[in-house]
């Protein structure tokens, strides 16, 4: 007996392969989905990591964006460390008789100021008696001062920054070891 192929040209019985049986045709059926399978899931594997990488590199941009000036940034906090020290230390007969050069300085922190606040950098300035935040605070000494209470700020050397949500410079800070009593 003679069958046609898909194509069309003759084949006999002993080449025609009836797909349906299941003693001559099932481990090639079984290879082939076998072989689907196996295409499947890398297929899918490939998909979740094109996902994951588009992902990623979202992420990437988004924090590039907010946190790609935290180098420079830090590099600006001793300039505002200084332009503060300057002001704090200018007494009142120094600021009578240089008062056009205090005003510049003001006026430069101010803008200082305004840049960070642009830029998503706020001031981190701890008060005395607060409680010392070790995510926040750097502990330059610790002291035994009466009338505290142990892990509080009992001294404030230079502020902190942050930058949106991260630490860019902690606060310098003492705090009291005062014991129990």
């Amino acid at each position: 007996m003679t069958r046609n192929n898909p194509s069309g040209s003759p084949l006999d019985d002993e080449e025609f392969i009836d797909p349906l049986a299941d003693d001559a045709a099932s481990p090639e059926i079984e290879a082939i989905i076998a072989e689907r399978d196996e295409y499947r899931d890398r297929f899918m594997r490939a998909l979740a990591d094109a996902e994951n990488a588009r992902k990623r590199a979202d992420k990437d941009r988004r924090d590039a964006e907010q946190y790609g000036g935290s180098r420079l940034a830090r590099d600006l906090l001793p300039v505002y460390d200084a332009l503060s020290r300057a002001l704090d230390s200018a007494g009142d007969d120094q600021r009578a008789a240089a008062a056009a050069l205090i005003e510049g300085v003001e006026l430069t922190l101010r803008e200082l100021k305004n840049v960070f606040t642009k830029h998503g950098i706020t001031v981190i300035t701890p008060e005395l008696g607060e409680k010392f935040d070790p995510q926040r605070h750097e502990a330059m000494f610790e002291a035994p001062v009466p009338g505290t209470v142990a892990g509080s700020i009992i001294q404030v050397m230079d502020n902190g920054f942050m930058l949106h949500d991260r630490l860019l410079r902690p606060a310098k800070v003492g705090v009291s070891s005062m014991p129990a009593s």
